[in-house]
């Protein structure tokens, strides 16, 4: 089946770029009284879980070998 092996190949490249892409993560911190706000907005980056790319590339992996065992 073709469609397992794109699946997997989906799978692998984001596994991989989760080992080197750091997430973007905004949080707002403040109070609002009545029509005035006063606040903060912080942005950190923030890697993946190891064990969450582990999962990713093995996935990607596993479908990859079940789509080309598929496809004969």
């Amino acid at each position: 089946m073709r469609v397992l092996f794109v699946i997997g190949l989906i799978l692998l490249v984001l596994g991989i770029a989760s080992l080197f892409i750091p997430i973007p993560v905004r949080e707002q911190h403040g109070i609002k009284v009545g029509d005035v706000k006063l606040g903060v907005e912080t942005t950190e980056h923030q890697k993946v879980h190891p064990a969450v790319t582990g999962v990713l590339i093995a996935g990607g992996v596993l479908l990859i070998i079940a789509g080309a065992r598929a496809r004969r």
